[in-house]
């Protein structure tokens, strides 16, 4: 179905100075026109066929995306795409074509100390997590608090536990870190141009200046990415909208008084050259370099993306103080996780040297756990580190907690039930009891068509869920139900 987004006198105006009249005739076409719909799918089980397959059971029809690897897009089955079981279980995440592109050219690996500086809500930070195998060190931040929330949800929703999460303005954060980081991800905020198809509200709002105040943050925070990384480091600049003051305008500030260069990229899309000249002004001839992804000669959303290497050192900037939250990473063979993890692994079945591959952290009876080669040497700026491991009860015994199943799900052996039928799955991802007996008592980690879900308690009443509730929504639909 075509959509109707009104597009204002003022981005029209901008477009057609800018860029001409044919390329404003093609923009007003492609915001009238239907988006369409990619996912990425997730690298953690090493098989996206067999995710392609699994979702065939919905109705839901996908086409690989060449040169972007586990990126499809979707031909059927819309409706059902953000409500399976495996989205919900992170399977697989909703993301756009060009949205993609960004961290397959900074290309982390987890030997890498990696930052995505602006990451909520999560997008391109959970791939850069997963193109580090879920390993090594990376920072995310974001300082909106709703917005980190939600970057963290995303992020146990797919299984991470490589990563910290820090809510701090980006553009002060070089403060904090100076000369760290190997790889820094800049995906700045930005006047929206190149997504108005999805999001129409932009063009209510649209001006120039109101896009010149945006480039002002964007150069901050570009500065900032540029003193937090070391020198020989790299870092990508990208941004969803059009404008060259916010893309060219903004690369020419740094380049014109700070120790960077531009990288050659080759984009896996088609692509064109940056300006060079803009406005009657002459740029830095390196800026052309960068790359413009036009939206309707991808059939995604308009980007711009920049590769850019430090080639020497930065002033020192003054320290910034934080909150101090008395964090402590405890190794698995430590005296206060040692008992705990042995008491995990014969439970489960879980070899004791898997779990002996994470480091720990204690607040009160509950455990959260991240890779062992994760590094900070200052715990205290961060909100979460890792993922929920379990806790300890009043008999100082643990267990596991649901979130930490699809990471250890491949190496669990014992007290697993297999649920049979939809109705009981249905009352376990509600959080319900399933009234049935299974013995012996106590927790079990559940399963349904060969996808790990979570854990749960045997009682004599039955089989009590412990599906994380944030993961419990209505939204949530079986293959069963969509082929009623």
């Amino acid at each position: 179905m075509a959509q109707n987004i009104a597009l204002s006198d003022n981005i029209e105006e901008y477009l057609l100075d800018a860029f001409g009249k044919d390329f404003l005739e093609n923009y007003r076409n492609y915001i009238q026109s239907d988006a369409n719909t990619y996912i990425r799918i997730s690298t953690a089980d090493g098989n996206d066929e067999a995710i392609v397959e699994s979702l065939k059971q919905y109705g839901i029809e996908l086409e690989a995306l060449p040169n972007i690897p586990f990126g499809y897009r979707v031909l059927n089955g819309f409706e059902y795409i953000g409500k399976t079981l495996e989205f919900t279980l992170g399977k697989y995440y909703i993301q756009s074509l060009s949205s993609m592109i960004p961290p397959l050219i900074l290309q982390p690996d987890s030997e890498d100390t990696v930052l995505d500086l602006c990451a909520a809500p999560g997008s391109k930070s959970s791939q850069l997590a997963e193109m580090m195998e879920n390993k090594g060190t990376l920072y995310v931040n974001e300082p909106n608090i709703n917005r980190i929330k939600s970057l963290v949800f995303n992020f146990d929703k797919m299984n991470f536990v490589n990563f910290g999460a820090i809510k701090y303005k980006g553009e002060l954060l070089s403060k904090v870190f100076e000369n760290t980081f190997d790889k820094i991800l800049v995906d700045a905020p930005c006047s929206g141009l190149g997504i108005l198809q999805k999001k129409g509200e932009v063009s209510n709002w649209w001006s120039l200046q109101q896009a010149e105040k945006i480039a002002e943050l964007q150069f901050r925070l570009l500065l900032s990415a540029l003193k937090m990384l070391k020198p020989g480091g790299e870092m990508i600049y990208s941004t969803c909208t059009l404008t060259v003051e916010e893309n060219e305008v903004t690369l020419n500030k740094i380049l014109r008084k700070y120790p960077v260069e531009i990288k050659e990229i080759e984009l896996p899309v088609k692509s064109h050259p940056a300006f060079t000249s803009y406005n009657g002004e002459e740029l830095n001839p390196e800026i052309a370099k960068a790359h413009r992804i036009i939206p309707w000669e991808v059939n995604s959303e308009g980007f711009f993306i920049c590769k850019l290497r430090k080639t020497g050192e930065t002033e020192p900037t003054r320290k910034a103080d934080y909150k101090k939250r008395n964090i402590e990473l405890l190794s698995a063979k430590s005296k206060d996780m040692k008992k705990y993890l042995e008491q995990i692994s014969s439970y489960f079945g879980i070899p004791l040297e898997i779990l002996q591959g994470f480091k720990y952290i204690r607040k009160g009876n509950d455990f959260n756990f991240v890779d062992k080669d994760w590094y900070s040497d200052n715990y205290d700026l961060f909100l979460r580190i890792g993922r929920k491991f379990g806790l300890v009860d009043k008999r100082d015994y643990a267990h596991l907690n649901s979130y930490a199943i699809q990471v250890l799900a491949p190496y669990i052996t014992k007290n697993i039930i297999e649920l049979d039928n939809p109705d009981d799955l249905r009352k376990y991802i509600d959080g319900g009891i399933i009234k049935k007996q299974f013995e012996p008592y106590g927790q079990k980690i559940v399963k349904y068509n060969n996808l790990f879900f979570g854990t749960a308690i045997a009682f004599k009443d039955g089989l009590k869920s412990q599906f994380p509730r944030a993961l419990r929504t209505s939204e949530i639909i079986t293959p069963e139900e969509a082929n009623k």
